[in-house]
């Protein structure tokens, strides 16, 4: 893994935005604790981390999603790794993957990895270079069980792509190849990301309320 910190740091004297300046859902407007990322900021990174992935690369690429997370994420820079590719001229075909891998109960990630793909989806990314795309590194446990889990199957390369790095004490110290920001160690939602099914629909990166966590927790 690279140990170059190219990632916007965001866990230290960030801006704090006042929730009246952005639109939201109002039956969450108790649940949000602080919006951490707009969902403008947010794009502009994503369309920059696209062009240096597709400088790195000259041929076919699979891009594997992490349901359900980060969908989001993944839907927003398939769309810029393909206008890229164009743009730069690069002969790069892509084709796409979907795998859920779940860890978490409630706030808190329990260290018990279960990951889901089909014999045929893993057989299928033999000899291809392969980038995870995953909405956020916690602890990196998920991480690092999907990458012992795919050795068997000889990809000719993988690497990681995640919107964020949760800046946590906890952490194993895996470090994607590709990240977008360095987060406080917060629980984080919205942009797909969610607290028991709750906030996916979010625009922005948000910190959850302990009213929130109390309304949802299961």
């Amino acid at each position: 893994m690279t140990q170059k910190k190219d990632w916007i740091d965001v866990t230290g004297d960030t801006p704090k935005y006042d929730l009246s300046h952005f639109s939201y859902p109002d039956y969450y407007s108790e649940d949000i604790a602080s919006i951490l990322l707009p969902n403008g900021l947010i794009l502009s990174r994503i369309d920059k981390l696209a062009r240096t992935i597709v400088s790195r690369y000259d041929k076919h690429l699979v891009v594997c999603c992490i349901l359900k997370g980060g969908y989001q994420f993944f839907s927003d820079l398939s769309t810029a790794l393909k206008k890229y590719a164009l743009i730069d001229g690069k002969n790069i075909t892509f084709s796409e993957h979907f795998v859920r891998i779940q860890s978490y109960n409630n706030d808190q990630s329990t260290g018990n990895v279960r990951i889901s793909m089909s014999e045929e989806q893993l057989r299928d990314l033999e000899g291809k270079d392969v980038l995870i795309v995953e909405d956020l590194i916690d602890t990196g446990a998920s991480m690092v069980a999907l990458s012992e889990f795919l050795k068997d199957y000889n990809l000719k390369s993988m690497s990681v792509a995640s919107l964020l790095v949760k800046d946590t004490v906890r952490s194993n110290g895996f470090t994607p190849e590709y990240v977008g920001f360095l987060v406080p160690d917060h629980f984080i939602i919205g942009y797909c990301i969610d607290y028991n099914d709750m906030f996916r629909e979010l625009n922005h990166v948000c910190t959850i309320s302990e009213v929130g966590k109390k309304k949802y927790a299961k």
